[in-house]
């Protein structure tokens, strides 16, 4: 690992006023959180045998199918590990699937049948599984949290969230990952990044440069946190097309198949 890219930071909370101590925003019960400086280089692979020899100073794994033996192999060569949870949707496939009530689940995920829309109000009901969740992520060893789908206000779920729904929830995950010790990166929702940049340690985007983002998620890289920037093939993306971006902005570049096996091409 390159040292030089990586840090460890001082991540402090305190309550935000009206939240009855559930939320809390950096600031006074400080904390060791491990924070990756933009350069860090990123393998992100979520289907297939984990193939260890990529080179990458930050590996991003599922929590569910990872083994903990393959987390410690990863670490003993001086890696960092990301578990993947998806926090915002309901997966019809993993083992804590019968823990969720009917009634937080909405409509079904567009190209994805097995996945339904949460109802991310509900920090009473999904709030245990969650926090289960974060607890098997510590547990296997992992450094760190991916959590996915936390832009549902954006999409149409079948239920009436709202911006600040989506604020206070993704805050939520962000102290209960640090309550933990695990670092945790904010998955796209770019449109809240400025706000929620505070309370996450690093950023990942899918499709930004196809999609025209990316310039959202610079808050990242002004605050010292690497952004791991992520564009798919099937969008007729290439190195030669995004990497220039990546650049300009600071961030790590890579180029997936929207399967997210072990291929992987990355920006020089």
């Amino acid at each position: 690992m390159n040292v030089k890219h990586t840090l460890t930071a001082l991540v402090s909370i305190t309550t935000l006023a009206g939240t009855s101590g559930w939320l809390q925003a950096p600031a006074a019960m400080a904390q060791s959180i491990w924070i990756p400086a933009p350069g860090t280089t990123f393998q992100w692979q979520l289907t297939g045998p984990i193939n260890t020899t990529v080179k990458a100073d930050v590996y991003d794994v599922d929590l569910f199918d990872t083994p903990a033996t393959t987390v410690a192999k990863i670490k003993a060569s001086g890696r960092r590990a990301i578990c993947y949870i998806s926090a915002g949707s309901y997966e019809n496939y993993r083992p804590d699937k019968n823990k969720f009530p009917a009634i937080v689940l909405g409509n079904r995920y567009q190209g994805y049948p097995d996945e339904r829309w949460l109802d991310i109000r509900r920090i009473d009901l999904l709030g245990p599984i969650m926090k289960a969740r974060l607890d098997l992520c510590k547990s296997k060893g992992f450094d760190a949290v991916e959590p996915d789908n936390i832009d549902g206000y954006t999409n149409r779920t079948g239920f009436p969230l709202t911006a600040a729904d989506q604020l206070r929830y993704n805050k939520w995950l962000a102290q209960e990952a640090h309550a933990r010790g695990l670092s945790i990166g904010l998955k796209n929702d770019n449109d809240q990044a400025k706000e929620l940049e505070p309370y996450f340690d690093w950023a990942l985007t899918e499709d930004c440069h196809d999609q025209g983002w990316c310039s959202d998620m610079s808050v990242f890289v002004q605050k010292g946190k690497a952004v791991f920037m992520t564009e798919y093939t099937d969008t007729g993306e290439t190195l030669a097309k995004f990497c220039p971006t990546a650049r300009k902005l600071g961030f790590t570049g890579i180029l997936k198949r929207r399967s997210l096996s072990d291929w992987v091409r990355k920006c020089p």
